[in-house]
């Protein structure tokens, strides 16, 4: 089975309340009361996408945490990327990974890259706007693609 870490579970539940928020800065405190999660998960959270550019902090009385730029450029894959760091689906496929010891021998290593880039573009396809939203979401509809446009992707990424 494959799961995103709890921290990236409850990153997306604080993100998605910020934006209902609307642009009124939310303490760590209320957030935590609102979402019914441990306060220090909650500030440890919150301070991971504050430094990630994912949040804004503001001090003082009227002070709180605000989405650094709008709910609809916010991306799944975004908030994950910020608490788990790149997105993959084997530790021997995570573009920082130096070299497996057994890359020589392994038969499957190139298809990696490949899987990996379809989740990140599932992720990537759908915004913090739409996970915020309280009504079924829209299908996500997968397309295959061409082997030639796999391997320009793999090659060339965005």
């Amino acid at each position: 089975m494959i799961r995103i870490t709890r921290e990236a579970d409850y990153g997306i539940l604080l993100m998605t309340a910020l934006a209902q928020a609307e642009y009124q800065p939310r303490s760590a405190a209320a957030l935590a009361r609102q979402r019914r999660l441990p306060l220090p998960m909650v500030s440890k959270i919150l301070k991971a996408l504050t430094r990630s550019g994912l949040l804004n902090s503001q001090r003082g009385a009227q002070g709180g945490y605000i989405l650094a730029r709008s709910a609809t450029e916010i991306s799944t894959a975004d908030i994950i990327g910020a608490l788990e760091g790149p997105i993959a689906i084997t530790a021997c496929s995570d573009e920082s990974h130096d070299s497996c010891t057994r890359q020589d021998d392994c038969e499957i290593s190139g298809h990696w890259p490949r899987i990996n880039l379809a989740i990140h573009t599932a992720l990537q396809s759908i915004s913090l706007e739409e996970m915020s939203q309280p009504h079924s979401p829209r299908p996500v509809r997968f397309h295959s693609i061409s082997r030639a446009a796999t391997t320009r992707a793999i090659d060339h990424p965005v």
